[in-house]
């Protein structure tokens, strides 16, 4: 039977390890698949580069046009990254009926609806299971797995870099300055971090998460994003004091009134195994209402994970090829005109607990006015600490775990609490979820 002839456009860290992977498994690979798949030509602004890594067994531009305008050419890897010239080549490659493969998540996230909908119109196939936590098959269990229950949460860790860093906080004490240079030096964080530590790059990957388990439309613009920038070990310490543990998570959840999509740091008790996740792997937590609550854990990037994910589309994709594209798993598990218009709640209309940790004056009456604020807001306390002031200091930390409340109740409540002259500047507020 034909090869499936790929071209692979950007040859960088994980379009080496995809080349790499499908030499070195190519009769297992073929033998999954049911015919060999080859990738025959390739797109990089290293020309010279790009034909040391493929040892000259295959065409090398410059140009990435070349490859997506060739008639030879049946599957188009996208590795290039970014909104621009990426989606440019996506969209030329579904036009001239080529199925694709991409890991890019910041193009599906932000483009998806009319990158699937160009590749429905055309009855091609747009394949992004490298897009999301690199070689963990998250897509594939939330579109196909899954696919009897109805989801009702997704909880994940889902950038390693932050991850590491957080973990480096806590088991050593040091603020995320000193840690970020650490992360950096080792090579887990980039020279320009902040699509990282700023949340944005988990937004993408919760983004289209939360498309494929309810049936929305990806609407990045309407995710929550915070990052970990602002985080202090002090709070990583109180925590962990407290049974807690503290992670950048992505969290979407379906409510009465909404779809809740957000992500920042967030409070979760140590025993759950989903806290225990270290260094830079990555894990997301389902729930499901038939299947209860999995966890899928691995390691979210490198080479040769994310090339795993990448073939492993290759593979689906070549055993689908022929078949009728109204009989293929949707690009977002939902058929496209059974597409929900579910809106997403704004911040202030989520529920959850939070941590709450003020710097007061040592007196008496200070917790008497802060717990008349909460009870005033209809916050009640779950738990809490009182630290007793350094020798010779007049001040202390006091620090608050809520029940469930509404946003919009913690944040009028904290206005009043930091308007208070015993408190001493402002009040950190972390969210907390219990994932039980």
């Amino acid at each position: 039977m034909k090869s499936i002839k790929v071209g692979l456009l950007g040859i960088g860290t994980v379009g080496s390890g995809t080349f790499n992977v499908l030499k070195r498994n190519q009769q297992e690979i073929a033998a999954r698949a049911g015919r060999a798949i080859e990738i025959t030509m390739v797109a990089d602004l290293d020309v010279e580069r790009a034909r040391q890594l493929t040892s000259g067994d295959v065409a090398v531009v410059n140009d990435a046009k070349l490859v997506v305008n060739n008639p030879d050419i049946d599957i188009v890897i996208e590795l290039i990254g970014g909104y621009g010239i990426a989606k440019d080549l996506v969209l030329q490659a579904i036009a001239n009926g080529k199925h694709v493969v991409t890991a890019n998540k910041a193009l599906i996230a932000t483009h998806g609806n009319e990158i699937f909908k160009a590749a429905q119109e055309k009855g091609v196939i747009v394949a992004f299971e490298a897009a999301v936590a690199g070689g963990i098959p998250i897509i594939k269990a939330l579109r196909e797995g899954l696919t009897a229950n109805s989801i009702q949460w997704i909880a994940g860790i889902i950038n390693g870099t932050t991850n590491f860093i957080l973990s480096e906080m806590r088991d050593k004490g040091l603020d995320f300055d000193v840690v970020l240079k650490e992360a950096q030096r080792l090579g887990y964080a980039e020279a320009d971090p902040t699509f990282d530590i700023e949340g944005v790059d988990a937004a993408h990957k919760l983004t289209i998460m939360a498309s494929i388990a309810f049936g929305i439309p990806v609407q990045f613009s309407k995710a929550h994003v915070e990052g970990i920038t602002k985080l202090q070990a002090t709070d990583i310490r109180y925590a962990e004091q407290l049974g807690y543990r503290i992670k950048l998570l992505g969290i979407t959840k379906r409510t009465a009134g909404g779809i809740e999509l957000r992500v920042h740091p967030t409070l979760i008790p140590s025993k759950r195994l989903i806290a225990n996740v270290e260094g830079a792997m990555n894990a997301v937590l389902v729930r499901g209402d038939a299947v209860g609550d999995t966890l899928y854990y691995g390691k979210g990037a490198g080479a040769e994970p994310t090339a795993s994910a990448v073939i492993a589309d290759l593979v689906d994709i070549t055993r689908l090829a022929t078949a009728d594209p109204e009989h293929r798993v949707p690009h977002l598990a939902f058929q496209p005109n059974a597409m929900a218009d579910t809106p997403i709640l704004p911040m202030a209309e989520i529920t959850t607990s939070y941590y709450l940790r003020m710097h007061v004056a040592d007196q008496p009456g200070v917790l008497a006015d802060v717990t008349r604020i909460l009870a005033d807001s209809s916050i009640s306390i779950d738990a809490m600490l009182q630290k007793e002031p350094a020798a010779g200091e007049t001040r202390t930390d006091i620090i608050m775990l809520t029940h469930q409340t509404q946003e919009k109740n913690v944040e009028a409540a904290i206005v009043k609490i930091e308007a208070l002259a015993t408190v001493v500047g402002t009040v950190t507020k972390i969210r907390l979820e219990e994932l039980g």
